[in-house]
């Protein structure tokens, strides 16, 4: 990842952005059993065209895993996300931790380095905006593109380096992303009796509910 393609998505002076009402959170995390590698979570949302980075968190070994569990599920609650995607290495403890405190544990389908290609395009782009924090942007700088077993690409940091924090933050934005290419959720309305009351759309008469679309029914008496 080239320096000019990272610094001109930091948005200057920004660290965070406090959870707003109304706006559809994502989370992803990096579990660390506390010896070595750090224990890393950010949350991102969608706003137009572009993938906002709003938080990160990062805790240094050494750490107590559980402690860590506990601080992030809190922070996730804050952003009313009861879901968080993290590392499908790391086993069952951290879908059982989390559990513990309300939160679903997924395990991404992606490895980091796949996390590290497809968001690549995005910073190229200019779609995305990252926090300016400078041990997240110097993370996502000493990223390496090296040949992997089989001649396939592979990118990762460098031997000694760390990773954590960007790992968590491609992983979000990129959940928000593919989270907004999904497309509204419609749910079927069916009614198993008469009623009095019928459901009239602005944009079509069928007895269809689409969530996220402020405005289009009402409800009238029917006559």
């Amino acid at each position: 990842m080239s320096r000019e393609a990272v610094e001109a998505v930091v948005f200057p002076g920004r660290l965070e952005l406090p959870p707003v009402p109304g706006v559809s959170y994502v989370a992803f995390v990096d579990p660390s059993g506390g010896a070595q590698d750090g224990f890393t979570l950010a949350l991102a949302h969608m706003e137009r065209d572009r993938v906002v980075l709003d938080c990160v968190r990062e805790r240094r070994p050494p750490f107590s895993p559980a402690d860590v569990v506990a601080e992030f599920a809190g922070l996730l609650q804050m952003y009313h996300a009861t879901t968080v995607m993290g590392d499908r290495y790391a086993g069952e403890w951290p879908r059982d931790r989390f559990r513990e405190h309300g939160i679903r544990y997924e395990p991404a389908a992606s490895a980091k380095s796949d996390l590290y290609r497809d968001l690549l395009p995005m910073l190229n782009s200019g779609t995305v905006e990252l926090l300016d924090h400078a041990r997240l942007v110097t993370q996502f700088l000493g990223l390496e593109r090296r040949k992997a077993r089989g001649g396939r690409d592979s990118i990762d940091h460098a031997p000694g380096a760390h990773d954590d924090l960007c790992n968590a933050a491609a992983g979000a934005l990129l959940l928000a992303h593919r989270r907004s290419l999904a497309g509204p959720v419609v749910m079927p309305l069916t009614l198993r009796r008469p009623s009095p009351w019928r459901l009239e759309s602005d944009e079509d008469p069928a007895v269809t509910v689409t969530t996220g679309w402020p405005g289009a029914w009402r409800a009238s008496r029917v006559p």
